[in-house]
């Protein structure tokens, strides 16, 4: 470049000083960051050293050749073009006696060149997803359905370009592509949709039809998979017998796919119900015109409420030996205060009514899953199913049932004498809790027994009272408050428990 410079006459004329002629040196030796040309960078490097000859650069100069180059419109070669340059000015500013003002100089210059470098890298990344789009617009048409497809982790490839995702059963467009290709991309999915859902499908039924683990759950009224519902379930026959339809979403499914796959989740979603079987069992029983209208009624009611009924309004006065004989059988315990299936107060089988409660509109809140004997209730929070309310706390039907037949054990045994129960019984039962006191005189009350309270100890005496005793007091059955809700309004049997009461 020196010589090059050298061959100019009025710039040979100039350097004629050891100071100029280092000057001179200095600037050819500016690296060609533009890379157009020996000639172009040597008219640049010309302009520069006139600049220099004689002192620095002033900054004003500097600032508005940064400023003319700070803008990020343009292609990508028009940006790569400026970056270019303007790392020549950061160069150039960066020289200890070049330029006035320099530190303020060389930070504009790295900010231009920071936000030139952001804009190159958005054309870039725009430039991919032109020729995702060309590629596509190009092989597109009467030949799309020749295009190669697979599914890799979910991802649908057309032509080894990405174009959505699949989950479950559904396709969604990958969010990087821009508004204006969507339609295109689902243009290119829609071709192959069906291929691919059925290869889906084929696996789903495959893993479910060898008992294998898959991600299937019952989410309230629908089934889903992976996260997504693919099935609903509504209003059947019975309240134990729900039906299944598949989503909207997979109708581009193949119909002998649709029909494989809904009999497959069907078989599934029966297995799924398996734990309700003692309702099923007391459902068949209700339709036996031997057991009479009495049995039939009550057992319609008791499949109507999930196994659980309070005893007061319930009718089971009104059965007689034989058909009390037929409830035992049936496995239905009737306790001093609620009627229930014993079976049915464990975590598999309410969750797998709470299923069916959601088909019919009603939310009973998330089970437990240990179903212990004893809930703390949140202000008047109903109790959950399986559970009688006793204040602020929720006693297990059975335990409650349990803690009754040995107060009347022991009243049988003391031959009609007021009662004292043994404190051992509670701990026995895992319901030795802090208010365990307050909850059994709720439970006795309500079964009839009233307590007697002992006499205060003498002024002087030290020591624990004496426990309360307790004298039985049967009350009327219709003035006992229910464990659990009614029916729900609208079910079938709803009117008659009105009447029944």
């Amino acid at each position: 470049m020196l010589k090059r410079l050298a061959d100019d006459p009025a710039i040979a004329a100039e350097a004629r000083t050891p100071a100029r002629v280092a000057r001179l040196w200095d600037a050819c030796r500016l690296p060609d960051f533009r890379q157009h040309g020996a000639d172009t960078h040597a008219r640049f490097v010309a302009r520069l050293w006139a600049d220099l000859k004689d002192g620095q650069i002033p900054g004003d100069h500097v600032a508005r050749a940064i400023a003319e180059l700070d803008r990020p419109d343009g292609d990508i070669d028009t940006l790569q073009g400026r970056i270019a340059a303007i790392r020549s000015w950061s160069y150039i500013a960066q020289r200890p006696d070049w330029v006035l003002a320099r530190e303020e100089m060389a930070a504009r210059a790295r900010a231009a060149e920071a936000r030139l470098s952001d804009a190159l890298h958005g054309r870039l990344t725009e430039r991919f997803v032109n020729r995702r789009t060309s590629v596509l617009m190009k092989k597109l048409g009467p030949d799309a359905g020749l295009l190669p497809v697979k599914v890799e982790d979910d991802r649908v490839l057309v032509d080894g370009e990405p174009i959505g995702v699949l989950a479950g059963f559904r396709f969604r467009v990958d969010p990087s592509a821009r508004l204006a290709d969507h339609k295109l991309l689902l243009a290119a999915a829609e071709r192959h949709l069906p291929a691919l859902l059925a290869e889906r499908a084929r696996s789903l039924c495959a893993a479910l039809m060898a008992n294998e683990a898959v991600d299937l759950a019952l989410a309230g009224s629908s089934l889903d998979w992976e996260g997504e519902r693919i099935a609903r379930l509504s209003s059947g026959k019975s309240v134990l017998a729900p039906s299944l339809g598949l989503e909207p979403a997979l109708s581009a499914l193949p119909t002998a796919a649709r029909r494989e796959l809904e009999a497959a989740l069907a078989g599934w979603f029966d297995q799924a119900l398996r734990p309700l079987d003692p309702l099923r069992q007391l459902e068949q029983a209700s339709r036996d015109a031997a057991g009479g209208p009495e049995l039939r009624a009550l057992l319609i009611r008791l499949v109507e409420v999930g196994g659980m009924l309070a005893r007061a309004g319930s009718g089971v006065e009104h059965l007689s030996p034989a058909q009390r004989q037929q409830l035992r059988r049936l496995k239905v315990q009737v306790g001093a205060l609620d009627i229930f299936v014993p079976a049915m107060l464990k975590p598999a089988p309410l969750s797998a009514w709470r299923a069916l409660q959601a088909v019919r509109g009603r939310n009973l809140g998330a089970p437990h899953p240990a179903m212990p004997p004893v809930l703390a209730l949140a202000g008047k929070a109903l109790p959950p199913p399986g559970y009688r309310a006793l204040g602020k706390q929720a006693l297990r039907l059975d335990m409650a049932e349990k803690l009754l037949h040995a107060a009347h054990a022991v009243r049988s045994a003391g031959s009609g004498k007021p009662i004292i129960l043994d404190p051992a019984l509670a701990v026995s039962m895992g319901l030795a809790t802090p208010a365990y006191t307050q909850l059994l005189t709720q439970l006795l009350r309500l079964a009839g027994f009233q307590p007697i309270m002992p006499r205060p100890l003498p002024r002087g005496a030290f020591g624990p009272l004496a426990p309360p005793r307790w004298r039985w007091r049967p009350l009327r059955r219709e003035s006992l408050p229910a464990a659990l809700p009614p029916p729900p309004n609208g079910s079938a049997f709803a009117a008659l428990a009105g009447l029944m009461r």
